[in-house]
């Protein structure tokens, strides 16, 4: 048990899932994470103050920043924006924690047998894009990979995004369901797409370079 743990056991009244003390390593957790988790799990109040939170836990601002999103990027946690009265906050689910503990209790392991998601894909973006990228960031990357696309098509959604000099979730967004539309699932669709509008251009000069003008008759 490290010292920042044992702290915060002496200073609040917390009681810790026996579950998550005895995974948390199966669980890819570093002790600084087990800790932010505990005492996400022990709040009342949802709402997300990170200054509160580094207050409590002894952390800068840009610490706890950092393990929210490390702790949203392996699906234990999630940002929720919500309306309260007139005014949009951030609220902490723990919802992903409590599917995983399900999983643990039925299955014996933490490791799910689904699609695995390499954390590479986050590093690509954030190297594309010179920055961290926020945990509302990592949501959307994430609900990509859950829902209809792969992380190859992702990645290429990403790449048509720099080549066109934007670095926008939302222009990579409009890609991706520009390709579903078109019924385009696999990065061979992309390139079979590409080539027949290649073709289509080629065929558009052709006509226009071999068009006699001289001898047109809608005068």
């Amino acid at each position: 048990m490290t010292e920042e743990l044992w702290k915060i056991i002496k200073a609040r009244d917390i009681v810790i899932p026996k579950l998550l003390l005895l995974k948390y390593k199966d669980l890819k957790l570093t002790d600084r994470e087990l800790i932010l988790l505990i005492y996400l799990l022990d709040i009342q109040d949802t709402s997300f103050n990170p200054k509160q939170i580094g207050i409590d836990l002894h952390l800068t601002l840009e610490e706890v920043m950092e393990e929210i999103t490390t702790l949203t990027s392996l699906g234990l946690v999630k940002l929720e924006v919500k309306k309260v009265g007139n005014v949009r906050d951030e609220f902490v689910n723990l919802d992903g924690l409590y599917q995983k503990f399900v999983y643990i209790i039925v299955n014996g392991t933490a490791e799910e047998q689904k699609k695995e998601v390499s954390t590479d894909i986050f590093t690509t973006f954030e190297h594309e894009f010179g920055r961290t990228l926020s945990p509302m960031e990592y949501e959307i990357i994430n609900a990509w990979l859950d829902g209809d696309y792969t992380e190859e098509l992702v990645l290429l959604a990403l790449k048509e995004a720099i080549y066109n000099g934007t670095t926008n979730l939302r222009y990579i967004d409009r890609i991706l369901h520009n390709w579903y539309k078109k019924g385009i699932r696999t990065v061979e669709d992309v390139e079979k797409d590409k080539k027949n509008f290649q073709t289509k251009k080629v065929k558009s000069l052709e006509i226009f370079d071999n068009y006699d003008w001289l001898n047109d008759s809608n005068e």
